[in-house]
């Protein structure tokens, strides 16, 4: 395949191949949820490899002292992510459902509809992050990297992946989701997790206005102070229309865009990151000036 047709097809066939392939696994070929860590484990190999092939920053593809320290996160996290869909027979038993999932729709409809709900909940939560100084803390830990690349779509501090779960699947827990519908609803994130962080030159063109995709999610990764309040959704960016906090630009992020601009020495250690967010600072240095090519004032968002 050219490079080319690679930049074009590469976010839709990551996406929707792979989620398919996952619905394909569970609800139709009923091959059990063993198989999805698997799965993302593949995942996460064939986009390292198209980063290697047609990436958006060559630099980012250089580890900084970052690459150990985010394959602790992912681990961790995914494996909080496994025992949390395990959990669920437990929560169900202990929560009073309402009974009100439709069993009687086919599979991958039920999947879509969990991750329409699951992504306005996990939304809301990742907006109220960037609102609250406490919630903040915790959310910061995702903002540090100077570097963007899939793998660093799963490094978050364990806390705030747990709030952002128990807002996002809470509702669906509630309506009594199946283990194997969330199973695969926590492959699909995890897939797009990972392609809203890559480092693909990809070109996505009108799609930008429906899905959260990498040349979206790349401006909430700004620097430069409430900047970076934008495009808060995981899937779908019409969230971030009906809040009005959507944004796009003709403007090429580079490894001095990003990061924490009042934190430039946030910790890059994986256990010093877990602390950071019950440590007192003394103080955060003044946050950089927006650069003249993205137009757009702190003041204006």
């Amino acid at each position: 395949m050219s490079h080319a047709l690679l930049r074009y097809l590469y976010a839709p066939c990551f996406s929707f191949g792979l989620s398919a392939l996952a619905i394909c696994l569970v609800g139709y070929w009923h091959l059990g949820l063993w198989c999805l860590p698997v799965l993302l484990l593949l995942a996460i190999g064939l986009s390292a490899l198209v980063e290697a092939q047609v990436p958006y920053q060559p630099e980012w593809n250089q580890p900084r002292h970052d690459a150990w320290r985010d394959r602790w996160h992912a681990l961790v996290n995914e494996t909080l992510n496994s025992l949390g869909v395990l959990s669920i027979p437990l929560l169900a038993t202990l929560l009073p459902t309402l009974e009100l999932w439709p069993h009687a729709w086919p599979f991958w409809l039920q999947v879509l509809m969990a991750i329409v709900v699951a992504d306005l909940g996990i939304t809301l939560m990742h907006w109220l992050s960037h609102r609250s100084a406490w919630l903040w803390r915790l959310h910061a830990v995702h903002h540090s990297v100077r570097r963007m690349y899939g793998l660093n779509g799963l490094m978050k501090h364990p806390l705030h992946l747990g709030l952002e779960a128990l807002a996002g699947t809470l509702p669906l827990i509630l309506l009594g989701m199946p283990v194997d519908i969330a199973g695969v609803l926590a492959f699909a994130i995890g897939v797009q997790l990972l392609l809203q962080h890559s480092n693909v030159d990809m070109r996505i063109g009108p799609l930008c206005h429906l899905f959260a995709w990498a040349p979206v999610h790349r401006f909430h990764h700004l620097r430069y102070g409430r900047a970076g309040d934008v495009n808060f959704a995981l899937f779908f960016s019409f969230w971030d229309r009906l809040l009005g906090t959507a944004f796009h630009a003709d403007y090429q992020v580079a490894s001095d865009d990003l990061g924490i601009g009042s934190q430039p020495d946030y910790p890059d250690d994986y256990l010093a990151q877990l602390a950071e967010p019950f440590v007192d600072r003394a103080g955060h240095v003044a946050v950089p000036v927006l650069p003249v090519g993205l137009r757009r004032s702190v003041d204006q968002l």
